[in-house]
């Protein structure tokens, strides 16, 4: 398929911006301090705990537990006759918050229960509309999710290209490394925002730009940005990005989404009832797709795990991102200077403006550092030799104290 040919499925790509964050000094007066008892009074986990895990699941609100009772009063009271006016709506209402939490509409959302199953309808779609071209390429990096990686790895049986492009440090994957193995074979380039083994936030727009130039869609893994990064996809400019409820928008765990940009024009390959036009119709001969992203979706969506997401979406969309970034990115910072006090080595970009609120650092025994915090109600977690902290618009620099009082003691 030539770049015109690709163009004429995703369109041109928007104008992009290059998000970049300057540099905090200091500690007092964090944004969101004005609220930030109540705040916290909403997440019963940190009465006890310091929590600074959220990169690996966020804290459960009261919000949340809220909705996911009411989900069982109505299951209860009315059984079936629930779904067609209430769960319904309640589904649309995490499509828009999920949209909302990336400047999307509604419209562009497919609510997914994983990320492996996104990529799964998304690979399906761009194969079958690449297999005239001979497209049949897909570039990753190595400091992507592996879930992303073991799904492309998979079909190599089918005869699928998969590139990795490594890193020199284990914290970046140059762009112009990335931009090299992008060509004309490319069909896609699948890679992350936020890298989860090192918080270093990947150039969006200019990952964009490469795909596009060499006529390839993109794939941006959002799961470790969406809540904790301000995202304008539209500005981005991206076909595909994957995000989640587990993490930073404190949601629970079967609940992620795939937004679809509305200029790409390709279908999947597998339609569920939830993806045809007239879904309440049951004709089984009709098997129109819907013309939005819902197309995408597989199957009913599990309306439980929405009404926990709905309740950590409300938390984090009342705060607003923009005010979640900048209270975390300095919370982040603050860790990163006492971390560096007891002599650590932090493992973390270079460039501040490349530094998200995961905080990792060298540990002699990770895995034994995080068991001896976890004794002391600090709860981190570790990744082979890096023990990993991160702070979210709920916690404090007491938060911080605490948890660095504990880890020098190991």
């Amino acid at each position: 398929m030539e770049r015109k040919d690709i163009l004429d499925h995703h369109g041109t790509a928007s104008a992009a911006r290059v998000a970049g964050v300057t540099g905090v000094t200091g500690v007092a007066g964090l944004p969101l301090d004005d609220r930030i008892d109540e705040l916290r009074r909403q997440f019963p986990i940190l009465s006890g705990k310091a929590y600074l895990n959220s990169n690996s699941l966020g804290a459960l609100s009261l919000r949340s537990i809220e909705e996911r009772r009411r989900f069982e009063e109505l299951w209860n009271e009315m059984g079936a006759g629930a779904w067609y006016e209430i769960w319904v709506a309640k589904l649309d209402e995490v499509r828009a918050s999920f949209g909302r939490t990336i400047g999307a509409g509604p419209d562009t959302i497919a609510l997914m229960s994983s990320v492996s199953a996104a990529v799964a309808v998304i690979w399906g779609a761009v194969a079958a509309s690449a297999r005239a071209s001979g497209r049949n390429r897909v570039v990753l990096t190595e400091l992507d999710f592996p879930t992303v990686g073991h799904h492309f790895l998979s079909q190599r049986v089918n005869g699928l290209e998969v590139e990795i492009v490594s890193s020199p440090d284990g914290i970046h994957v140059p762009l112009e490394a990335i931009r090299d193995a992008v060509d004309e074979r490319t069909a896609l380039l699948a890679t992350s925002h936020v890298f989860f083994t090192s918080g270093n936030t990947q150039d969006a727009a200019e990952l964009t730009r490469i795909a596009h130039d060499a006529g390839s869609f993109i794939l941006l893994d959002a799961y470790q940005s969406n809540g904790q990064v301000e995202i304008d996809v539209p500005a981005l400019g991206v076909d595909f990005l994957v995000g989640g409820a587990l993490k930073w928008l404190c949601g629970g765990p079967g609940m992620a989404y795939l937004h679809v940009n509305p200029d790409v024009r390709i279908d999947p390959v597998t339609l569920s009832w939830f993806g045809v036009e007239n879904q309440f119709f049951f004709d089984i001969r009709d098997a129109t797709p819907r013309s939005d992203a819902r197309r995408f979706e597989l199957g009913t969506p599990a309306t439980g795990v929405a009404y926990t997401a709905a309740g950590g979406l409300s938390v984090v969309l009342d705060c607003g991102i923009a005010a979640i970034e900048r209270r975390n990115r300095r919370l982040a910072e603050d860790l990163r200077d006492r971390i560096s006090d007891l002599g650590y080595t932090l493992h973390q970009a270079a460039d501040p403006a490349a530094r998200s609120a995961l905080v990792l650092f060298r540990h002699q025994d990770a895995a034994a550092a995080v068991r001896h915090l976890a004794a002391r109600d600090v709860i981190v977690d570790h990744r082979g030799p890096l023990v990993r902290f991160s702070p979210h618009f709920y916690n404090t620099i007491e938060d911080n104290e605490r948890a660095v009082a504990a880890l020098a003691q190991t």
